[in-house]
């Protein structure tokens, strides 16, 4: 648990890496509720966004492109085709999804936003353990759209076909914001369960009941014949309970 205090204020130490240097609105709420709690922090996230890029056409979209447009609202066809007025290279038409990294304290905890992510849409989120046991859960989402829009400089489609694009990329944009809102409400949810079940505090007593049962376990299978005993019946029941809600 020290060891994750340190990492957890080392990464909130750390100046906002993004481009505009801060956090997305809706993202924000998310970020605020989770580091607000010692077994979470977060490490990026992003509202989702549409965006239009130009690139000198290598394949290295991030590294050698200029932004023409990026909004994490529903855009319109005229911001695009100012965008378009721009270009020199390949240019890029994007919508891309809600995401959220999350730094988790226990596996447990992590299982906790893997399934609040996927009952709330984000169907691409994932649980992965690095090194020195770090764990990471990413919310993530697949309703993504990428499609090129003109060839050095030159424009490829028409303007109908832009106009279309624009109404499915904020067709994706309101399901988006649904979803947020929906793992925003879930979280809070599973959170206050989680906290009932266990305040703060009471992290090394839920430790013990593991560690109970599973002594209990072996003795069970050292001797079957043993009869159970109350405080063991008890200590289960809770541990139980506590892996429903987890």
């Amino acid at each position: 648990m020290a060891a994750f205090a340190r990492r957890k204020a080392q990464q909130l130490a750390r100046p906002d890496p993004s481009r505009k240097r801060a956090l997305d609105a809706r993202a924000a709420e998310l970020v605020r509720l989770l580091n607000a709690r010692e077994r979470f922090c977060t490490t990026s996230s992003c509202d989702g966004r549409v965006t239009v890029t130009d690139t000198d056409g290598t394949g290295t979209q991030k590294e050698n492109c200029t932004w023409l447009l990026v909004t994490h609202d529903p855009c319109v066809k005229g911001d695009v085709m100012t965008a378009l007025e721009k270009a020199t290279g390949d240019v890029v038409f994007k919508f891309e999804p809600f995401v959220l990294h999350v730094l988790c304290r226990e596996l447990q905890d992590a299982q906790l936003l893997h399934s609040v992510a996927i009952d709330s849409g984000f169907r691409n989120s994932g649980i992965t353990v690095g090194r020195g046991g770090k764990i990471t859960m990413a919310v993530r989402s697949t309703h993504c759209l990428e499609v090129p829009l003109s060839r050095k400089g030159r424009l490829m489609v028409s303007e109908e076909y832009i106009e279309f694009l624009v109404h499915v990329a904020n067709q994706k944009m309101e399901e988006n914001i649904r979803r947020i809102d929906r793992f925003h409400k879930g979280l809070e949810l599973a959170l206050e369960a989680a906290d009932t079940l266990f305040p703060k505090g009471a992290e090394k007593s839920r430790s013990v009941y593991v560690r109970r049962r599973k002594r209990r376990t072996a003795q069970e299978q050292a001797d079957p014949s043993r009869e159970l005993e109350p405080q063991d019946d008890t200590e289960s029941t809770l541990d139980l309970f506590a892996e429903i809600m987890i």
